[in-house]
């Protein structure tokens, strides 16, 4: 965070800026600054324009059909510039160099088929007139920098063979390598666990205070703001509701809607469901191991991804997996659900091994359990109309003929309380909440006994996430039905869990009720989780409250 003594200019100025998609007005009037060596996030549900405002800033969002209509974006320091008028020569020469961004999505971000150095050696070359050798070094250091392992071997690698925290890090080295004035995170830890997560924000906490450089930080986890912002400022439908110094906005909000946002945010210690010790197994997975890779012709050893895993999961229970990217968390939801084939254990669905089923033997078992992706977008087909989309599967398992289908989509519309107008729309004219709830529409379509839920609100905003959490407690309760809960963040998966199971490179560490996982957990990995998460607690970190550069009115 920002230290005393800041410069009184501030280094990047925003004035009633106004951003427009076609008729839409996305962005209405802002106004705020930034200063040397602040944090100031940008906190707002899904479509409050917080995005928009930071594409507006390098003048990215023209590209994805917006057009800045009116206000002034005006960089300080040395070498002031407005960037609303500058050409594009002059732009090109700005990105990268004197304002870099960190986006939500590093996989989508980098180019897949270009190596890490070979894509920081060409920012290199563009801004500091870099090649070769020297460029390299650079790049080296860069990844050294940003406490990358092996940062040698890893320059001559591509994204797709780095983790989502390396990826994530190779971003940031690629943001901060020309050292800018601004560095604008849109969303860099949305997908991460806890545990990466924290290790993302020292790194740029860290990096920030050497450098000195101003933070424009969006994100929808409060938890974060609390942690590493200086100032808060609250967006809705474009407008700028308020803003202040964080612990004071956070004891004291005055707008209802950050209220809302606050009450909307999970929090650990609010209580999870009791635990349901007599209720009847619906599914159990014994000694379960799937390995990737390896065999005959392979030329790298087999990846052990699930290590003799054993769970099972109770009618009308809610199981909660917990664990960092890469522990098996997916692989073991797949294995159960056969779209990954396990090498050994046992798989019983309702009562019936599944685990050693032909295909055509299996297929009537896949109606009883359904998935919930985290991608709602990527889930459902963009040409498809949300009545034909939610009522694919019982179609295809033959529960409903063609000319009742229409009929079905309207009840399951209903249940997951969207309007009968929908269902004649397409994927893309829906927010991303409700196409979660379209997904979640389509997986109750053929009445099934257990919903696994694999990061199913870790994308959404905290609103949006609090009412899928709620309507999946409500579908549960009315319905019966068992959920596998997949996700890194705890405080979701204890408002939702009756049972907590701990994974860890491929083993299941710890399981139990969810408020003795909490309050008591046994295992040092846990302890090691549950450390990591953000606290919705500005007043805990020095200095949090104390006044650093004037608030613009």
């Amino acid at each position: 965070m920002m230290q005393m003594g800041a410069l009184e200019q501030p280094i990047l100025s925003v004035r009633d800026l106004r951003v427009t998609f076609g008729d839409t007005v996305a962005v209405k009037g802002l106004s705020f600054d930034i200063h040397r060596g602040e944090t100031l996030a940008l906190v707002g549900e899904s479509g409050s324009g917080k995005s928009a405002t930071a594409l507006s800033i390098l003048r990215l969002v023209e590209r994805d059909g917006g057009q800045i209509a009116g206000g002034s974006i005006r960089l300080g320091g040395d070498r002031p510039a407005d960037i609303t008028t500058l050409p594009p020569a002059a732009l090109r020469a700005l990105r990268g160099d004197r304002v870099a961004m960190v986006f939500q999505e590093p996989m989508t971000s980098l180019n897949p088929v270009m190596t890490v150095g070979a894509q920081m050696g060409e920012t290199l070359a563009l801004h500091r007139g870099l090649r070769g050798r020297p460029a390299r070094e650079a790049a080296r250091t860069a990844l050294e920098r940003v406490k990358i392992p092996e940062p040698q071997r890893r320059l001559d690698q591509y994204p797709h063979e780095l983790s989502g925290g390396l990826r994530q890090r190779v971003m940031i080295a690629m943001a901060l390598i020309c050292e800018p004035d601004v560095l604008i995170a849109d969303e860099p830890t949305t997908a991460l666990d806890v545990t990466t997560q924290a290790e993302i924000l020292r790194l740029i906490a860290e990096l920030q205070q050497d450098m000195g450089m101003a933070v424009l930080f969006i994100t929808h986890d409060l938890g974060i703001v609390a942690e590493i912002a200086d100032r808060v400022m609250v967006l809705k439908d474009g407008v700028k509701l308020e803003e202040g110094f964080t612990a004071n906005l956070f004891a004291t909000p005055k707008a209802d809607y950050t209220r809302q946002l606050m009450a909307a945010s999970p929090r650990l210690g609010e209580g999870a469901p009791a635990p349901l010790d007599k209720a009847e197994t619906v599914l159990e997975v014994r000694g379960l191991t799937t390995r990737y890779g390896g065999g005959m012709l392979s030329r790298t050893p087999a990846t052990t991804a699930v290590q003799d895993v054993s769970i099972r999961l109770g009618r009308g229970e809610t199981l909660g997996l917990v664990g960092e990217s890469g522990c098996g968390k997916s692989t073991l939801a797949r294995s159960i659900m056969r779209l990954v084939e396990p090498h050994s254990g046992s798989i019983k669905l309702l009562g019936t091994r599944i685990d050693g089923l032909s295909r055509a033997a299996l297929k009537p078992h896949r109606a009883h359990v359904q998935m919930v992706f985290q991608d709602p977008y990527a889930s459902l087909n963009p040409h498809m109309a949300i009545r034909d989309a939610v009522t694919e599967p019982a179609f295809l398992h033959r529960m409903v003929g063609q000319s009742d289908r229409r009929a079905l989509a309207l009840d399951l519309l209903q249940r997951v309380g969207l309007p009968a107008d929908a269902i004649d729309r397409y994927p893309h004219q829906f927010s991303g909440g409700q196409r979660q709830r379209i997904c979640i529409a389509r997986a109750l379509s053929v009445q099934p006994r257990i919903i696994v839920a694999d990061e199913a609100v870790s994308a959404l905003d905290v609103s949006n996430a609090r009412r899928i959490t709620d309507l999946l407690a409500e579908i549960q309760q009315r319905d019966g039905v068992s959920m596998l809960f997949i996700s890194h963040d705890i405080a979701v998966v204890e408002r939702v869990s009756h049972r907590i199971a701990v994974m860890l490179k491929g083993e299941i560490v710890e399981t139990g009720p969810t408020d003795r996982i909490l309050n008591d957990p046994q295992h040092p990995y846990t302890r090691k989780l549950l450390a990591a998460v953000p606290r919705l607690d500005p007043a805990a970190t020095p200095d949090a409250a104390r006044p650093r550069v004037p608030v613009p009115t």
